[in-house]
């Protein structure tokens, strides 16, 4: 008989604040920030300090180490998060919910920027290519090619008609969206460049990079007579009119350089909204804030360097006069021109100096009242922290950081009923609701390398109130931790070494520990009450000590209390009589160290997990091996039973969690989900959940479902992910010489071929199979109807009561939207051509002509020389030509009136409203406006007083003298 399993499935994952490998942003109403946390998205109340909701791929969609790598926020509630597959998806961040997926780039997507209406999305990638997605239809419109290497940062200029990208290759691209091609490489960078922006008014465009400045454009909008205009009006002295024809179509001018105040390399450049400041984030804890100065100011900035130049120049000559008596200098008119450089306009304001390194910046869209900004910092200890800018100096605010470990999470262990988790870390000790995920306690330690919640049960001679814990530390310290206040109690000096191992001994008052130091230490509860202390206080005291002859790893309690098996360096495992210590087994195999094992219920097996990378199932009767499994691709971290069961989980280095049967030694499951090495392992007293513990800070749940599976199924369907894991590298596509981009770039499809494309191209092929024979079955009960043979005809079932035409459109209609282009590139020739003569039929529906269109296009550029050469063809082709058009037209029509009506409608809102639609980015400039004459009028004022003073000044030394 087949015996069947039950599944576990990933149920939460916690503790993960924010990731490392994407930058954070803020929503559009300012009130959110989004931050990534592996592979979901955090919605951050930042006022209340609390995760609001998770935006999480569904678990049918997710595949492993599927990481968030890029997100951006559009102005509506929608948000882009790319992924490490190359998978972008569009959420709703206000019901999160996923929207749509769309799949098309083969690398990680680095950079993603929506334009300013929101209807396009720009991606960038690891695979060097760029993508343009349709938001609003969902789809991929083309993918331009030009870049040598990763595309780091993507910004769209001009109303989304142009595109400006930075890439790895150490250049920028000028792309023009409406002729699909590259009109401009900015060369100059002597590295790779990280992160561009431009400001909210379209004047400077800033890029960051490893060099020691940051380079400024200025952005030409447009052409005034067939000249380009340049953004910067002090900027007019820079040509002299010898160059406007060979720069017509340059959009970036180099305008100039800052000196950075860090050596570190540019990671993030990026203006806040208003655009009067800019900051600029190194690979380091600092983050550079500029001001930037409007236009009087710049210009005043500038004409004061010019003077300073003027003055320097006539002392000079005045010098050269004295030296040599010679009065026929030049008179330094060619330096007299006023000329604004970047310098004149960007003047550092603060450095905000953060706790550890940073990772991704972010300002606040909203601007909250007496201060310049706000702004969001991602740290890479998994926290966030908030500083807000003011003109005399930078404060921060709030920082988000108790909801998990700052490193690695090296422990975790449930309590006896399963309510409690602890986790250890390098420096805090975390009680955590396992159910929840909440955080319920955070208590300040030592480096825990292993823990014990302390049970409850009859044999502690122990009142808890809320329980105690224990901590063994890298120091050689037990940390006696009370869960109930929240507080440690006492550090005992128990070890010369690391404690690298505690376990509990059943049925007795005490629990056993094992050290670096060589001892293995029995330890036993006790009540003291403390001096000045008015209740008794939990402490420990060393009962007894055994000596070993190498470095101790592991230590383990046989469930009956009768063998205690210690786990050496020098790679064996030694068991003895718990209650005389007397040896017993010599467990001896494995070829590096044996990190972790554990011992059956039932006493009959001890399982031992190595660095070798194996599992070795034995005997605990008389020693013997019963199987040595190769079971994971790096060490063996750990490994424990499932209560009353010969069923195994163990962990390793190579992010996956593995179940096993150690009587059949079958691999029943592989659990994806950890994104870096998992470093422990603990299972309710039940098996109904396991928690998890990894360097990626993750403390993730999985929970035993009532879903049962067989290892055959389980086999099979691990060979099929292999198979289906790398379409790319198909037998056919291996040997193909990859295509060389031309320097001046190139466009091509935007989609991709995934396994979803290649099954919906079978199903269409069925579809049309079906509807052919269905089609010949009418045929044929027409031909009998008309001899008077006929009996009633029976439609086919599969079809679902729809005509032959219907069925195949339904077919197609199931397709993702961008997923169409690449499915029927996969089509067959005479498939294709069965399609287009069902395209007459469909082009009735009006529902359905914009699908009808799409199909017909990307028909007739995949198959163009066919379909000229086949004679069938013409006359559908001929008939589609009159019957598109038309379709298109009336359709054109359509959406046109409705948005006359909507506008009609928005007018005569605004005529009887009070509060009128009106046009706030004029209304803002205004009073940016305003506001620059009076600081410009206070400037005037005080200059006028310094020259007053300066006069007063030589006067009053003239009456002296």
């Amino acid at each position: 008989m087949v015996k069947a399993y039950l599944r576990y499935e990933p149920a939460a994952a916690f503790g993960v604040i924010v990731s490392v490998e994407s930058n954070i942003t803020y929503d559009s109403s300012g009130k959110h920030l989004l931050a990534p946390a592996l592979e979901k998205v955090g919605v951050w109340h930042v006022r209340q300090g609390v995760c609001t909701k998770t935006l999480a791929p569904s678990p049918a969609s997710r595949g492993p180490s599927l990481a968030v790598t890029s997100i951006a926020s559009s102005t509506s509630s929608l948000v882009a998060s790319g992924y490490a597959d190359g998978s972008v998806r569009i959420w709703d961040s206000e019901k999160g919910t996923c929207e749509t997926t769309l799949n098309g780039h083969k690398g990680a997507v680095t950079a993603l920027r929506y334009n300013k209406l929101g209807s396009l999305l720009a991606s960038g990638s690891k695979d060097n290519d760029i993508i343009l997605w349709d938001v609003v239809g969902e789809t991929g419109l083309y993918r331009l090619r030009g870049h040598r290497d990763q595309v780091t940062d993507l910004v769209f200029l001009d109303s989304g008609k142009k595109l400006v990208s930075s890439s790895k290759d150490k250049f920028l691209r000028v792309w023009d969206l409406e002729t699909q091609h590259c009109m401009q490489i900015v060369s100059g960078h002597h590295s790779e460049i990280w992160s561009i922006d431009i400001d909210p008014e379209e004047r400077f465009l800033v890029s960051g990079s490893a060099d020691v400045e940051l380079r400024f454009y200025t952005i030409k909008r447009g052409l005034v007579d067939g000249q380009p205009v340049s953004t910067i009006k002090g900027a007019e002295n820079v040509n002299n009119g010898d160059s406007t024809t060979q720069n017509k179509w340059e959009v970036l001018k180099h305008f100039g350089e800052i000196q950075r105040q860090s050596k570190d390399r540019v990671s993030t450049v990026a203006f806040n909204k208003s655009g009067n400041l800019l900051a600029c984030q190194v690979a380091g804890k600092t983050v550079e804030i500029f001001r930037i100065l409007d236009e009087a100011k710049a210009k005043h900035k500038a004409k004061r360097r010019l003077n300073r130049k003027k003055e320097k120049k006539s002392a000079k000559a005045e010098a050269e006069v004295m030296e040599n008596g010679d009065t026929n200098h030049g008179t330094g008119e060619e330096g007299n021109a006023l000329l604004v450089t970047a310098p004149d306009v960007f003047k550092l304001l603060h450095t905000v100096r953060a706790s550890k390194k940073i990772c991704s910046i972010s300002f606040c869209p909203i601007t909250p009242k007496n201060l310049l900004a706000t702004l969001a910092l991602s740290l890479n200890n998994n926290m966030l922290e908030f500083y807000s800018i003011e003109s005399s100096g930078t404060t921060k605010t709030l920082g988000i950081e108790l909801q998990g470990h700052r490193s690695d999470v090296r422990s975790v262990t449930l309590s006896s009923d399963n309510s409690l988790l602890m986790s250890t870390s390098h420096n805090a000790v975390k009680i955590w609701n396992p159910s929840t995920g909440s955080c319920l306690r955070t208590i300040d330690s030592g480096y825990g390398l292993c823990g014990l919640i302390i049970p409850d049960n009859k044999y502690a001679r122990v009142e808890t109130k809320g329980g105690y814990a224990l901590v063994g530390t890298k120091d050689g310290t037990l940390e006696i931790i009370d869960i109930g206040s929240g507080t440690c109690l006492e550090v005992v000096e128990a070890h010369g070494g690391s404690v690298r191992s505690i376990a509990a001994i059943p049925n007795v008052n005490g629990f056993v520990t094992g050290s670096a130091d060589h001892d293995v230490k029995f330890w036993e509860y006790e009540l003291k009450q403390k001096s000045g202390q008015g209740t008794k206080c939990l402490t420990v005291s060393n009962v007894r000590t055994m000596k070993m002859n190498d470095d101790v790893l592991v230590v383990a309690v046989s469930p009956d209390a009768k063998y205690i098996a210690v786990a050496l360096l020098d790679c064996t495992v030694k068991v003895f009589f718990a209650d005389s210590l007397k040896f017993f087994l010599s467990l001896y195999g494995h070829k590096l160290p044996v990190l972790c094992m554990a011992i059956s219920s039932d006493g009959d097996l001890i399982v031992t997990g190595s660095a070798d990378k194996n599992l070795k199932i034995w005997g605990l009767d008389f020693g013997d091996c019963h199987k040595s499994i190769f079971a994971h691709a790096d060490s063996v971290m750990a490994v424990q039973f499932v209560h009353n069961t010969h069923y195994i989980f163990s962990v390793g280095k190579d992010r996956l969690v593995k179940y096993w049967d150690a009587d059949k030694f079958e691999l029943l499951l592989t659990l994806e989900g950890h994104h870096a090495d998992v470093w422990c392992l603990a299972i309710s007293n039940r098996g109904d959940f396991i928690v998890t513990g990894s360097h990626d800070r993750s403390i993730r749940r999985w929970d035993r479902t009532e879903e049962p599976f067989f290892i055959e199924e389980e086999k099979e369907k691990r060979l099929e992910e292999m198979f289906e894991s790398d379409l790319d590298n198909a037998f056919e596509n291996r040997y193909v010489p990859k295509e060389e981009v031309p320097e001046e770039g190139a466009v091509a499809l935007a989609g991709k071929k995934t396994q979803e494309t290649v099954t919906a191209t079978d199903l269409i092929i069925d579809a049309l199979d079906v509807a052919e024979v269905e089609l010949n079955r009418i045929a044929e009960h027409q031909e009998e109807k008309t001899r008077g043979k006929a009996a009633e005809f029976q439609p086919n079932a599969i079809m679902l009561g729809l005509s032959p035409s219907d069925y195949v459109l339904r077919a197609l209609s199931n397709v993702n939207t961008n997923d169409l282009e690449q499915t029927l590139l996969a089509l067959p020739f005479p498939d294709a051509l069965k399609i287009m003569s069902y395209l007459k039929d469909w082009t009735s529906n009006p529902d359905k002509v914009e699908l009808v269109c799409r199909i017909a296009t990307v028909l007739l550029q995949t198959h163009h020389h066919q379909l000229v050469t086949t004679p069938a063809a013409r006359p559908m082709l001929t008939v589609l030509k009159d019957i598109l058009y038309a379709r298109i037209k009336a359709c054109k029509d359509t959406l046109g009136f409705n948005l006359a009506a909507m506008d009609h409608l928005k007018q005569l809102m605004a005529s009887r409203s009070d509060a009128l639609f009106r046009d706030a980015k004029s209304k803002l400039l205004e009073i940016r406006a305003q506001h620059s004459k009076r600081l410009d009028a206070r400037l005037e004022t005080r200059e006028e007083k310094r020259k007053k003073k300066k006069q007063k000044k030589s006067r009053d030394g003239h009456s002296w003298t």
